[in-house]
């Protein structure tokens, strides 16, 4: 899988559970929520005023080595 900044955050989830620590980590405690399972991995990152495209980058390096 290759996320991107529009991905959903429950496909990253569902593809890979141990890509919760990433959003645990800027403050996205919520992953839970069918509200935030739906939502882009922009549209989080712009409410907790975090960097998506560092945030892209953390989850593809990591899903690349698992």
């Amino acid at each position: 899988m290759t996320v991107t900044k529009e991905t959903l955050i429950g496909d990253v989830l569902d593809h890979n559970i141990e890509t919760a620590e990433f959003f645990f980590e800027i403050g996205m405690h919520c992953l839970g929520c069918p509200a935030s399972r739906g939502e882009s991995i922009a549209d989080a990152c712009a409410v907790h005023g975090t960097d998506a495209d560092q945030l892209v980058a953390k989850i593809n390096d990591f899903l690349a080595k698992a």
